[in-house]
Protein backbone atom coordinates (compact mmCIF):
# COMPACT_ATOMS: atom_id res chain seq x y z
CA UNK A 1 0.00 0.00 0.00
CA UNK A 2 3.14 2.08 0.79
CA UNK A 3 4.14 2.22 -3.26
CA UNK A 4 0.77 1.99 -3.95
CA UNK A 5 0.48 5.61 -2.64
CA UNK A 6 3.82 6.82 -3.48
CA UNK A 7 3.12 6.22 -7.07
CA UNK A 8 -0.27 8.11 -6.81
CA UNK A 9 1.14 11.33 -6.53
CA UNK A 10 2.23 10.69 -10.51
CA UNK A 11 0.30 7.50 -11.71
CA UNK A 12 0.70 8.69 -15.30
CA UNK A 13 4.40 9.21 -17.71
CA UNK A 14 4.04 11.06 -20.78
CA UNK A 15 5.55 9.83 -24.00
CA UNK A 16 7.32 12.18 -25.86
CA UNK A 17 6.20 12.71 -29.06
CA UNK A 18 8.70 12.60 -31.56
CA UNK A 19 8.78 14.63 -35.45
CA UNK A 20 6.28 13.12 -38.21
CA UNK A 21 4.68 10.97 -35.30
CA UNK A 22 1.34 9.64 -35.81
CA UNK A 23 -1.76 10.77 -33.89
CA UNK A 24 -2.20 7.64 -32.33
CA UNK A 25 1.65 7.64 -31.44
CA UNK A 26 1.66 10.00 -29.02
CA UNK A 27 2.09 13.00 -31.91
CA UNK A 28 1.30 16.54 -31.73
CA UNK A 29 -2.74 15.84 -31.93
CA UNK A 30 -2.33 12.63 -29.86
CA UNK A 31 -1.99 12.08 -25.78
CA UNK A 32 -0.12 8.85 -25.18
CA UNK A 33 0.98 8.02 -21.91
CA UNK A 34 2.02 4.97 -19.30
CA UNK A 35 1.36 4.03 -16.03
CA UNK A 36 4.36 4.32 -13.54
CA UNK A 37 5.35 1.40 -11.72
CA UNK A 38 6.97 2.33 -8.49
CA UNK A 39 9.92 -0.61 -7.91
CA UNK A 40 12.71 1.63 -6.80
CA UNK A 41 12.64 0.15 -3.16
CA UNK A 42 12.56 -3.08 -4.80
CA UNK A 43 16.05 -3.16 -5.95
CA UNK A 44 17.35 -1.91 -2.85
CA UNK A 45 20.06 -3.70 -1.15
CA UNK A 46 19.90 -4.79 2.70
CA UNK A 47 22.11 -3.49 4.55
CA UNK A 48 22.91 -3.16 8.29
CA UNK A 49 25.57 -2.69 10.91
CA UNK A 50 27.62 -5.20 12.21
CA UNK A 51 26.27 -6.99 15.10
CA UNK A 52 29.89 -6.10 17.45
CA UNK A 53 30.01 -2.45 16.03
CA UNK A 54 30.58 -0.15 19.31
CA UNK A 55 31.12 -3.79 21.63
CA UNK A 56 34.30 -4.99 20.93
CA UNK A 57 36.10 -3.65 24.18
CA UNK A 58 35.67 -5.57 27.66
CA UNK A 59 34.30 -2.26 29.49
CA UNK A 60 32.02 -2.97 32.87
CA UNK A 61 29.78 -0.63 34.92
CA UNK A 62 31.57 0.81 38.17
CA UNK A 63 28.25 0.36 39.55
CA UNK A 64 26.49 2.73 42.14
CA UNK A 65 28.10 4.56 45.01
CA UNK A 66 30.76 7.03 42.84
CA UNK A 67 29.74 9.84 41.50
CA UNK A 68 29.37 8.81 37.99
CA UNK A 69 26.92 7.37 35.78
CA UNK A 70 26.25 3.43 35.67
CA UNK A 71 27.20 3.03 32.16
CA UNK A 72 29.65 0.63 31.30
CA UNK A 73 33.36 1.82 31.22
CA UNK A 74 36.67 1.38 29.72
CA UNK A 75 39.02 3.05 31.67
CA UNK A 76 37.75 6.87 32.55
CA UNK A 77 35.50 6.71 29.24
CA UNK A 78 31.82 5.52 29.04
CA UNK A 79 31.49 2.82 26.16
CA UNK A 80 28.72 0.52 24.61
CA UNK A 81 25.75 3.19 24.89
CA UNK A 82 24.54 5.23 22.18
CA UNK A 83 25.47 8.21 24.00
CA UNK A 84 29.07 7.53 24.44
CA UNK A 85 32.12 8.31 22.26
CA UNK A 86 32.23 5.23 19.72
CA UNK A 87 29.87 3.45 21.12
CA UNK A 88 27.21 1.99 19.30
CA UNK A 89 23.89 4.24 17.57
CA UNK A 90 20.73 3.65 19.34
CA UNK A 91 18.35 1.13 17.63
CA UNK A 92 21.09 -0.25 15.16
CA UNK A 93 19.96 -1.66 11.53
CA UNK A 94 18.98 -4.96 10.72
CA UNK A 95 18.91 -7.07 7.39
CA UNK A 96 15.43 -8.47 8.49
CA UNK A 97 13.89 -4.93 7.61
CA UNK A 98 11.26 -4.82 5.58
CA UNK A 99 12.99 -3.57 2.19
CA UNK A 100 10.62 -4.47 -0.46
CA UNK A 101 6.84 -3.29 -1.42
CA UNK A 102 4.68 -4.43 -3.09
CA UNK A 103 2.57 -1.93 -5.64
CA UNK A 104 -1.02 -2.46 -6.43
CA UNK A 105 -1.98 -3.82 -9.31
CA UNK A 106 -3.96 -1.06 -10.63
CA UNK A 107 -1.38 0.85 -11.00
CA UNK A 108 0.31 -1.79 -13.10
CA UNK A 109 -2.42 -2.75 -15.42
CA UNK A 110 -1.47 -1.24 -18.45
CA UNK A 111 2.24 -3.25 -18.63
CA UNK A 112 -0.04 -6.43 -17.75
CA UNK A 113 -1.25 -8.59 -20.68
CA UNK A 114 -4.31 -10.13 -20.37
CA UNK A 115 -5.66 -13.65 -21.70
CA UNK A 116 -9.15 -13.77 -21.73
CA UNK A 117 -9.02 -17.74 -21.82
CA UNK A 118 -6.90 -17.71 -18.24
CA UNK A 119 -8.26 -15.64 -16.08
CA UNK A 120 -6.12 -16.02 -13.28
CA UNK A 121 -2.99 -15.47 -15.54
CA UNK A 122 -4.19 -12.12 -16.06
CA UNK A 123 -4.84 -11.33 -12.13
CA UNK A 124 -1.96 -13.08 -11.63
CA UNK A 125 0.97 -13.21 -14.22
CA UNK A 126 2.42 -10.27 -15.25
CA UNK A 127 4.33 -12.27 -18.27
CA UNK A 128 2.94 -15.36 -19.60
CA UNK A 129 6.38 -16.47 -21.51
CA UNK A 130 9.85 -16.29 -19.19
CA UNK A 131 13.43 -15.97 -21.14
CA UNK A 132 15.63 -18.79 -21.32
CA UNK A 133 18.61 -17.09 -19.92
CA UNK A 134 21.62 -18.29 -22.83
CA UNK A 135 24.95 -19.66 -21.49
CA UNK A 136 28.38 -19.05 -22.95
CA UNK A 137 29.34 -21.84 -26.12
CA UNK A 138 25.71 -22.19 -26.50
CA UNK A 139 24.28 -23.05 -30.14
CA UNK A 140 21.40 -20.46 -31.21
CA UNK A 141 18.91 -23.68 -30.99
CA UNK A 142 19.75 -23.16 -27.04
CA UNK A 143 18.83 -19.63 -27.34
CA UNK A 144 22.61 -17.91 -27.59
CA UNK A 145 23.56 -15.05 -29.08
CA UNK A 146 22.08 -15.33 -32.35
CA UNK A 147 18.43 -16.85 -31.32
CA UNK A 148 15.54 -16.26 -28.87
CA UNK A 149 13.90 -18.81 -26.86
CA UNK A 150 11.41 -18.82 -24.47
CA UNK A 151 8.70 -20.96 -22.86
CA UNK A 152 5.47 -20.56 -21.10
CA UNK A 153 4.91 -20.25 -17.57
CA UNK A 154 3.56 -22.83 -16.33
CA UNK A 155 0.08 -22.82 -14.14
CA UNK A 156 2.03 -24.03 -11.19
CA UNK A 157 3.59 -20.57 -10.49
CA UNK A 158 0.22 -18.77 -10.96
CA UNK A 159 -1.36 -21.39 -8.09
CA UNK A 160 -2.04 -20.40 -4.82
CA UNK A 161 0.49 -19.19 -2.36
CA UNK A 162 -0.51 -21.04 1.23
CA UNK A 163 2.02 -20.71 3.88
CA UNK A 164 0.06 -22.47 6.70
CA UNK A 165 0.17 -25.58 4.22
CA UNK A 166 3.27 -24.88 4.21
CA UNK A 167 4.14 -24.59 7.64
CA UNK A 168 2.39 -27.33 8.60
CA UNK A 169 3.48 -30.14 6.08
CA UNK A 170 6.99 -29.02 6.76
CA UNK A 171 6.83 -29.27 10.55
CA UNK A 172 5.10 -32.97 10.19
CA UNK A 173 7.50 -34.37 7.34
CA UNK A 174 10.51 -33.04 9.07
CA UNK A 175 9.86 -35.45 12.14
CA UNK A 176 9.88 -38.29 10.32
CA UNK A 177 14.35 -37.85 10.25
CA UNK A 178 14.12 -37.96 13.82
CA UNK A 179 16.27 -40.70 15.69
CA UNK A 180 14.74 -42.27 18.98
CA UNK A 181 15.58 -41.16 22.10
CA UNK A 182 15.27 -41.88 25.71
CA UNK A 183 17.48 -41.47 29.23
CA UNK A 184 18.38 -44.97 30.45
CA UNK A 185 15.59 -47.34 32.46
CA UNK A 186 18.59 -47.30 35.20
CA UNK A 187 19.22 -43.69 35.22
CA UNK A 188 19.19 -42.35 38.78
CA UNK A 189 18.49 -45.49 40.35
CA UNK A 190 22.38 -47.25 40.48
CA UNK A 191 22.03 -46.55 44.09
CA UNK A 192 20.49 -49.16 46.85
CA UNK A 193 18.82 -45.97 48.78
CA UNK A 194 16.18 -46.89 51.21
CA UNK A 195 13.89 -44.17 53.03
CA UNK A 196 14.50 -43.98 56.60
CA UNK A 197 10.65 -43.96 57.61
CA UNK A 198 9.02 -41.25 60.25
CA UNK A 199 10.46 -40.20 63.43
CA UNK A 200 13.63 -38.49 62.51
CA UNK A 201 12.58 -35.03 61.76
CA UNK A 202 13.80 -35.36 58.00
CA UNK A 203 12.05 -35.97 54.82
CA UNK A 204 10.70 -39.77 53.41
CA UNK A 205 12.55 -39.66 50.33
CA UNK A 206 15.03 -42.68 49.63
CA UNK A 207 18.34 -42.03 51.10
CA UNK A 208 22.00 -43.52 50.39
CA UNK A 209 22.95 -45.65 53.21
CA UNK A 210 26.18 -45.88 54.78
CA UNK A 211 28.77 -43.31 56.38
CA UNK A 212 32.16 -42.12 56.27
CA UNK A 213 31.31 -40.12 53.01
CA UNK A 214 29.40 -36.91 51.87
CA UNK A 215 27.05 -38.69 49.62
CA UNK A 216 25.84 -41.02 52.51
CA UNK A 217 22.11 -39.70 54.10
CA UNK A 218 21.58 -37.68 50.90
CA UNK A 219 18.61 -38.26 49.16
CA UNK A 220 18.21 -40.20 45.86
CA UNK A 221 15.98 -41.35 43.12
CA UNK A 222 13.54 -39.04 43.14
CA UNK A 223 13.89 -36.23 40.33
CA UNK A 224 13.59 -33.59 42.91
CA UNK A 225 17.32 -34.75 44.85
CA UNK A 226 20.95 -34.37 43.08
CA UNK A 227 21.66 -37.62 41.16
CA UNK A 228 18.32 -38.36 40.95
CA UNK A 229 15.91 -39.84 37.86
CA UNK A 230 14.58 -37.20 35.70
CA UNK A 231 10.29 -36.70 35.67
CA UNK A 232 8.19 -38.59 33.21
CA UNK A 233 11.88 -40.80 31.90
CA UNK A 234 12.16 -40.48 28.01
CA UNK A 235 10.93 -43.73 26.33
CA UNK A 236 11.87 -44.93 22.51
CA UNK A 237 8.15 -45.66 22.53
CA UNK A 238 7.24 -42.36 21.40
CA UNK A 239 5.29 -41.15 18.64
CA UNK A 240 8.29 -40.17 16.45
CA UNK A 241 6.62 -39.98 12.94
CA UNK A 242 3.65 -38.31 11.20
CA UNK A 243 1.67 -39.64 8.29
CA UNK A 244 0.13 -36.44 5.84
CA UNK A 245 -2.39 -36.13 3.43
CA UNK A 246 -0.81 -36.72 -0.08
CA UNK A 247 -2.68 -34.28 -1.42
CA UNK A 248 -1.78 -31.32 1.07
CA UNK A 249 1.94 -32.42 0.62
CA UNK A 250 1.75 -32.00 -3.25
CA UNK A 251 -0.39 -28.65 -2.19
CA UNK A 252 2.81 -27.68 -0.24
CA UNK A 253 4.84 -28.25 -2.45
CA UNK A 254 2.78 -26.20 -5.33
CA UNK A 255 3.11 -23.85 -2.86
CA UNK A 256 6.67 -23.27 -2.68
CA UNK A 257 7.09 -23.58 -6.38
CA UNK A 258 4.71 -20.62 -6.94
CA UNK A 259 6.44 -18.98 -4.02
CA UNK A 260 9.90 -18.96 -5.61
CA UNK A 261 8.82 -17.00 -8.44
CA UNK A 262 7.83 -14.03 -6.34
CA UNK A 263 10.90 -11.75 -6.65
CA UNK A 264 10.04 -10.36 -2.99
CA UNK A 265 9.53 -13.33 -1.09
CA UNK A 266 13.04 -14.50 -2.57
CA UNK A 267 14.49 -11.56 -1.29
CA UNK A 268 12.54 -11.82 2.20
CA UNK A 269 14.29 -15.06 2.72
CA UNK A 270 17.88 -13.44 2.30
CA UNK A 271 18.69 -14.93 -1.17
CA UNK A 272 20.91 -12.44 -3.13
CA UNK A 273 19.13 -11.92 -6.20
CA UNK A 274 20.20 -8.67 -7.35
CA UNK A 275 22.10 -9.32 -10.28
CA UNK A 276 19.28 -12.27 -11.07
CA UNK A 277 17.84 -10.93 -14.62
CA UNK A 278 14.64 -12.21 -14.00
CA UNK A 279 12.25 -14.99 -11.85
CA UNK A 280 11.88 -17.74 -12.66
CA UNK A 281 15.29 -18.19 -13.17
CA UNK A 282 15.29 -20.41 -16.54
CA UNK A 283 18.97 -21.50 -18.08
CA UNK A 284 19.42 -23.44 -21.25
CA UNK A 285 19.84 -27.39 -21.32
CA UNK A 286 23.55 -26.98 -21.78
CA UNK A 287 23.82 -26.68 -17.84
CA UNK A 288 22.95 -30.25 -17.53
CA UNK A 289 26.07 -31.09 -19.53
CA UNK A 290 28.77 -29.37 -16.83
CA UNK A 291 31.02 -32.05 -15.01
CA UNK A 292 33.35 -29.93 -13.11
CA UNK A 293 32.82 -27.94 -10.40
CA UNK A 294 34.33 -24.82 -11.81
CA UNK A 295 32.27 -24.88 -14.87
CA UNK A 296 29.15 -24.58 -12.41
CA UNK A 297 30.73 -21.87 -10.83
CA UNK A 298 31.47 -20.23 -14.38
CA UNK A 299 27.26 -20.74 -14.73
CA UNK A 300 26.28 -19.06 -11.49
CA UNK A 301 28.52 -16.66 -12.49
CA UNK A 302 26.44 -16.08 -15.92
CA UNK A 303 22.98 -15.70 -14.47
CA UNK A 304 24.05 -13.58 -11.80
CA UNK A 305 23.65 -16.50 -9.21
CA UNK A 306 27.28 -16.93 -7.62
CA UNK A 307 26.71 -14.09 -4.90
CA UNK A 308 23.91 -16.31 -3.21
CA UNK A 309 26.71 -19.31 -2.91
CA UNK A 310 28.95 -16.68 -1.70
CA UNK A 311 27.10 -15.68 0.90
CA UNK A 312 25.92 -19.22 1.82
CA UNK A 313 30.07 -19.86 2.15
CA UNK A 314 30.50 -17.29 3.84
CA UNK A 315 27.62 -17.90 6.23
CA UNK A 316 29.68 -21.10 7.19
CA UNK A 317 30.18 -20.98 11.07
CA UNK A 318 29.83 -22.99 15.09
CA UNK A 319 26.32 -23.54 16.00
CA UNK A 320 25.55 -21.72 19.34
CA UNK A 321 24.26 -24.35 22.12
CA UNK A 322 25.07 -27.69 22.49
CA UNK A 323 24.21 -28.94 19.16
CA UNK A 324 28.09 -28.51 18.70
CA UNK A 325 28.47 -31.10 20.98
CA UNK A 326 26.43 -33.53 19.03
CA UNK A 327 28.07 -33.72 15.51
CA UNK A 328 25.85 -30.68 13.96
CA UNK A 329 29.03 -28.49 15.10
CA UNK A 330 28.61 -26.19 12.09
CA UNK A 331 25.58 -24.65 10.64
CA UNK A 332 25.49 -22.29 6.91
CA UNK A 333 22.67 -20.39 5.15
CA UNK A 334 20.74 -22.36 1.93
CA UNK A 335 22.09 -21.26 -1.41
CA UNK A 336 20.22 -21.07 -4.63
CA UNK A 337 18.96 -24.88 -5.67
CA UNK A 338 19.08 -26.45 -9.30
CA UNK A 339 16.53 -28.14 -10.66
CA UNK A 340 17.22 -29.97 -13.85
CA UNK A 341 15.12 -32.46 -15.89
CA UNK A 342 17.09 -35.37 -17.32
CA UNK A 343 17.81 -38.17 -15.83
CA UNK A 344 21.88 -39.14 -14.71
CA UNK A 345 22.74 -35.21 -15.67
CA UNK A 346 26.40 -34.84 -14.80
CA UNK A 347 25.13 -31.24 -13.25
CA UNK A 348 25.00 -33.30 -10.23
CA UNK A 349 28.49 -33.81 -9.02
CA UNK A 350 29.51 -30.57 -10.73
CA UNK A 351 27.32 -28.14 -8.33
CA UNK A 352 27.18 -30.73 -5.33
CA UNK A 353 30.79 -29.50 -4.25
CA UNK A 354 29.59 -25.76 -4.28
CA UNK A 355 28.87 -24.92 -0.33
CA UNK A 356 24.63 -24.14 -0.11
CA UNK A 357 24.13 -25.17 -3.68
CA UNK A 358 21.37 -27.73 -3.84
CA UNK A 359 20.29 -30.02 -6.46
CA UNK A 360 16.95 -31.85 -7.37
CA UNK A 361 15.52 -33.50 -10.30
CA UNK A 362 12.07 -32.13 -11.00
CA UNK A 363 10.12 -35.19 -10.71
CA UNK A 364 11.63 -35.30 -6.96
CA UNK A 365 10.99 -32.00 -6.08
CA UNK A 366 11.31 -31.87 -1.94
CA UNK A 367 9.09 -29.89 0.33
CA UNK A 368 12.65 -29.64 2.75
CA UNK A 369 14.73 -28.22 -0.04
CA UNK A 370 11.58 -26.13 -2.06
CA UNK A 371 10.99 -24.48 1.71
CA UNK A 372 13.66 -25.03 4.07
CA UNK A 373 12.31 -24.25 8.03
CA UNK A 374 8.83 -24.06 6.73
CA UNK A 375 9.50 -20.67 5.18
CA UNK A 376 8.65 -19.72 1.22
CA UNK A 377 10.84 -18.34 -1.29
CA UNK A 378 13.87 -20.61 -1.91
CA UNK A 379 16.10 -19.27 -4.89
CA UNK A 380 15.49 -21.95 -7.72
CA UNK A 381 17.32 -21.98 -10.92
CA UNK A 382 15.49 -24.38 -13.59
CA UNK A 383 16.47 -25.72 -16.19
CA UNK A 384 14.72 -25.52 -19.46
CA UNK A 385 13.98 -29.05 -19.58
CA UNK A 386 12.88 -29.13 -15.88
CA UNK A 387 10.99 -25.73 -16.46
CA UNK A 388 8.88 -27.39 -19.03
CA UNK A 389 7.79 -30.33 -17.69
CA UNK A 390 6.17 -28.91 -14.40
CA UNK A 391 2.90 -28.94 -16.34
CA UNK A 392 2.91 -32.25 -17.58
CA UNK A 393 3.91 -33.38 -13.87
CA UNK A 394 1.56 -30.63 -11.37
CA UNK A 395 -1.29 -30.24 -14.22
CA UNK A 396 -2.80 -27.24 -15.19
CA UNK A 397 -6.12 -25.22 -13.70
CA UNK A 398 -8.11 -27.46 -16.38
CA UNK A 399 -6.25 -30.65 -17.19
CA UNK A 400 -5.00 -33.50 -14.19
CA UNK A 401 -1.73 -33.88 -13.97
CA UNK A 402 -0.06 -36.68 -15.86
CA UNK A 403 2.21 -38.15 -13.29
CA UNK A 404 0.19 -37.42 -10.01
CA UNK A 405 -3.29 -39.48 -10.03
CA UNK A 406 -5.97 -37.44 -9.47
CA UNK A 407 -4.34 -34.22 -8.36
CA UNK A 408 -5.49 -31.07 -9.76
CA UNK A 409 -3.39 -27.36 -9.17
CA UNK A 410 -5.72 -25.74 -6.16
CA UNK A 411 -7.61 -22.57 -7.44
CA UNK A 412 -7.22 -19.08 -5.38
CA UNK A 413 -10.20 -18.26 -3.27
CA UNK A 414 -9.58 -15.19 -5.01
CA UNK A 415 -8.81 -14.69 -9.04
CA UNK A 416 -7.60 -10.93 -7.68
CA UNK A 417 -6.62 -10.27 -4.44
CA UNK A 418 -6.69 -6.55 -4.60
CA UNK A 419 -9.63 -5.86 -2.38
CA UNK A 420 -8.96 -2.07 -3.12
CA UNK A 421 -9.62 -2.69 -6.89
CA UNK A 422 -12.65 -4.81 -6.76
CA UNK A 423 -14.69 -2.21 -4.11
CA UNK A 424 -13.72 1.22 -6.21
CA UNK A 425 -14.72 -1.24 -9.64
CA UNK A 426 -17.65 0.20 -11.51
CA UNK A 427 -19.34 -3.23 -11.38
CA UNK A 428 -19.39 -3.19 -7.74
CA UNK A 429 -20.03 0.72 -7.52
CA UNK A 430 -23.23 0.55 -9.72
CA UNK A 431 -24.83 -1.64 -7.45
CA UNK A 432 -23.34 -0.61 -3.84
CA UNK A 433 -26.28 1.76 -2.10
CA UNK A 434 -25.18 5.64 -1.93
CA UNK A 435 -23.73 6.87 1.20
CA UNK A 436 -26.41 7.89 3.94
CA UNK A 437 -24.98 11.62 4.46
CA UNK A 438 -27.89 11.93 7.29
CA UNK A 439 -27.34 10.84 10.49
CA UNK A 440 -30.52 9.35 12.18
CA UNK A 441 -30.12 8.87 15.43
CA UNK A 442 -32.11 7.27 18.33
CA UNK A 443 -34.70 9.55 20.18
CA UNK A 444 -33.21 10.19 23.93
CA UNK A 445 -36.03 10.08 26.09
CA UNK A 446 -36.79 12.09 28.96
CA UNK A 447 -38.56 12.29 32.09
CA UNK A 448 -41.94 14.14 32.03
CA UNK A 449 -41.53 14.24 35.97
CA UNK A 450 -38.19 16.36 35.46
CA UNK A 451 -38.49 17.93 32.19
CA UNK A 452 -41.42 20.61 31.85
CA UNK A 453 -41.34 20.69 27.61
CA UNK A 454 -42.38 16.65 28.02
CA UNK A 455 -44.70 17.20 30.63
CA UNK A 456 -46.64 19.91 28.08
CA UNK A 457 -46.59 17.80 25.26
CA UNK A 458 -48.16 15.00 27.92
CA UNK A 459 -50.81 17.13 29.67
CA UNK A 460 -51.14 20.81 28.49
CA UNK A 461 -52.66 22.00 32.06
CA UNK A 462 -49.70 21.03 34.07
CA UNK A 463 -48.43 24.96 32.93
CA UNK A 464 -51.47 26.36 34.56
CA UNK A 465 -51.41 23.65 37.56
CA UNK A 466 -47.26 24.76 38.21
CA UNK A 467 -48.66 28.11 38.20
CA UNK A 468 -51.15 27.61 40.59
CA UNK A 469 -49.10 25.75 42.80
CA UNK A 470 -46.17 28.71 42.84
CA UNK A 471 -49.07 31.29 43.52
CA UNK A 472 -50.48 29.23 46.68
CA UNK A 473 -46.76 28.66 47.92
CA UNK A 474 -45.95 32.46 47.64
CA UNK A 475 -49.15 33.30 49.32
CA UNK A 476 -48.66 30.95 52.20
CA UNK A 477 -44.55 32.24 52.66
CA UNK A 478 -46.09 35.90 53.01
CA UNK A 479 -49.00 34.74 55.43
CA UNK A 480 -46.37 33.22 57.85
CA UNK A 481 -44.28 36.11 57.44
CA UNK A 482 -46.75 38.52 58.33
CA UNK A 483 -48.30 36.61 60.89
CA UNK A 484 -44.25 36.28 62.60
CA UNK A 485 -43.66 40.01 62.25
CA UNK A 486 -46.67 40.99 64.42
CA UNK A 487 -45.73 38.47 66.95
CA UNK A 488 -41.97 40.44 66.63
CA UNK A 489 -43.51 43.94 66.88
CA UNK A 490 -40.74 46.44 68.31
CA UNK A 491 -42.23 47.66 71.86
CA UNK A 492 -42.23 51.05 73.13
CA UNK A 493 -40.31 53.04 75.81
CA UNK A 494 -43.01 53.54 78.26
CA UNK A 495 -43.79 49.18 78.24
CA UNK A 496 -39.95 48.62 78.17
CA UNK A 497 -40.07 50.75 81.65
CA UNK A 498 -42.98 49.27 83.07
CA UNK A 499 -41.74 45.84 82.57
CA UNK A 500 -38.16 47.00 84.02
CA UNK A 501 -39.96 48.39 86.71
CA UNK A 502 -41.90 44.86 87.32
CA UNK A 503 -38.94 42.99 86.95
CA UNK A 504 -37.01 44.80 89.65
CA UNK A 505 -40.31 44.27 92.45
CA UNK A 506 -40.41 41.10 91.65
CA UNK A 507 -36.64 40.44 92.50
CA UNK A 508 -37.38 42.51 95.76
CA UNK A 509 -40.24 41.03 96.83
CA UNK A 510 -38.41 37.55 96.14
CA UNK A 511 -35.11 38.52 98.23
CA UNK A 512 -37.63 39.45 101.28
CA UNK A 513 -39.47 36.80 101.30
CA UNK A 514 -36.44 34.33 101.29
CA UNK A 515 -35.49 35.70 104.82
CA UNK A 516 -35.92 33.24 106.92
CA UNK A 517 -33.78 34.61 109.77
CA UNK A 518 -37.06 36.08 111.02
CA UNK A 519 -38.38 32.80 111.72
CA UNK A 520 -37.09 30.72 114.76
CA UNK A 521 -37.85 27.05 113.47
CA UNK A 522 -35.40 28.03 110.39
CA UNK A 523 -32.90 29.91 112.87
CA UNK A 524 -32.12 27.09 114.41
CA UNK A 525 -31.91 24.89 111.71
CA UNK A 526 -29.87 27.16 109.89
CA UNK A 527 -27.52 27.67 113.39
CA UNK A 528 -27.85 31.49 113.70
CA UNK A 529 -27.66 31.95 116.94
Amino acid sequence: MAAAAAAAARPLVSVQPLENDMATDGGAAGVNSVALPDFSNNARQPYAVSRHAGELTSAESWGTGRPVSRIPRVPGQGAFGNMCRDGRMFAPTKIWRRWHRASQLKTLEPSFPHNPKYPEMAAAAARPLVSVQPLENDMPTDGGAAGVNSVPLPDVMKAAIRPDIVTFVHGQISNNARQPYAVSRRAGHQTSAESWGTGRAVSRIPRVPGGGTHRAGQGAFGNMCRGGRMFAPTKIWRRWHRAVNVTQKRHAVVSAIAASAVPSLVFARGHRIEEVPELPLVISDAAEAAEKTSAAVKILKQVGAFPDAEKAKDSHSIRPGKGKMRNRRYISRKGPLVVYGTEGAKLVKAFRNIPGVEVAHVSRLNLLKLAPGGHLGRFIIWTKSAFEKLDEIYGTFDKLSEKKKGYVLPRTKMVNADLARIINSDEVQSVVKPIKKETKRAPLKKNPLKNLNVMLKLNPYAKAAKRMALLAEAERVKAKKEKLDKKRNQTTKEETSTIKSAGKAWYKTMISDSDYTEFENFSKWLGVS
